[in-house]
């Protein structure tokens, strides 16, 4: 797996080529902005989403769909509402048997799909893994020590990817639940947002480590339900995920949380950004997802009525703090 084709030009895809590249991989990004591969093959860099990091003189960049399919493995960094039709046009040039690992977060809105899910339908053919885990891009495009899980239900196919992606810097662990390493990175992005509020709220650190503790429920039950296993969900594409994503404005969805809290309007924020908050798109599908079932998740409804339904901010956070007192377990 020497040629590596990363698809998706933006912070976290650049920073996977980046690291790739600086190992002696033969490493190519396709993007669907031209700016974005103009500026990787000219200039080495990607400051639109990557600012302020020279970028390998053999990482190169393609707009063609053609070109990016000729590759030993396939990393898929899409937005995870995009993953879809990428994915449909990436399976008319994908070789037969090439492994694709997904590197998206979050759950496809109206058919509530993981991405893996979604990727069972495009590319059937194709052995597939997801890697997740508590990662900022800046930090990893540096080569700052990085811990990650890599899902892939063939043992020996996960060990040919962790020996191709892996590095003293860039460590995968490896797991055959790809369920559960999915459920973490999806859900935890939607408590980013939260923590962001209580944060931008000025609410105390107090009430940010109650907010993750009473998240980790939430990611728990959910995952159990889909079918995830409980050690994963404890892992690094779970807890720790949560963990980074929860603590640092670094992280897209608390940042856009704190603005939130601060009182802007969410049209204004996105207005500013075209990076991807994944976890403002995933609350809807995950609500809906859970609609009727006996599955407790208030803290993830809270953020889908403030973020989707126009409820008030400081009435949301009364609601959820008036909530009867119940056991801490169950």
């Amino acid at each position: 797996m020497e040629k590596v084709t990363v698809i998706g030009g933006g912070a976290w895809g650049t920073a996977l080529a980046q690291m790739l590249a600086a190992a002696g991989r033969e490493t190519k990004i396709w993007a669907r902005e031209a700016d974005v591969v103009s500026a990787i093959n000219k200039n080495h860099c990607n400051d639109i989403y990557l600012a302020g990091v020279p970028l390998h003189a053999a990482l190169g960049a393609t707009t063609d769909m053609a070109e990016a399919g000729q590759a030993e493995l396939i990393l898929l960094v899409t937005p995870a509402q995009f993953l879809r039709p990428v994915t449909a046009e990436l399976s008319q040039y994908l070789k037969p048997g090439v492994p694709v690992v997904i590197c998206a977060k979050g759950i496809e809105k109206g058919s509530h799909a993981l991405m893996s899910e979604v990727l069972a339908e495009t590319l059937p053919a194709a052995p597939q893994a997801v890697l997740s885990g508590p990662t900022f891009a800046i930090e990893v495009a540096k080569g700052m020590p990085t811990a990650i899980t890599l899902a892939c239900a063939d043992e020996a196919m996960g060990a040919e990817i962790v020996k191709t992606i892996g590095q003293p810097h860039f460590r995968p662990y490896w797991t055959d639940d790809i369920i559960g390493a999915q459920i973490g990175g999806a859900v935890k992005n939607v408590l980013a947002i939260a923590c962001g509020i209580v944060e931008g709220r000025a609410m105390g650190d107090n009430a940010r480590a109650a907010l993750m503790t009473r998240g980790v429920a939430e990611i728990m039950r959910y995952g159990a339900w889909r079918g995830g296993r409980a050690e994963t969900l404890m892992g690094l594409s779970g807890l720790g995920d949560l963990a980074l994503t929860c603590n640092s404005l670094t992280s897209r969805n608390m940042s856009l949380g704190f603005e939130l809290g601060k009182g802007r309007a969410m049209a204004d924020i996105l207005g500013e950004r075209r990076s991807v908050a994944e976890g403002a798109h995933t609350v809807g599908a995950l609500v809906d997802h859970i609609e009727g079932e006996d599955i407790d998740m208030p803290i993830c409804g809270a953020m889908d009525r403030i973020l989707n339904q126009g409820a008030d901010l400081d009435d949301t956070i009364k609601d959820l703090l008036g909530r009867p007192y119940r056991p801490e377990l169950g």
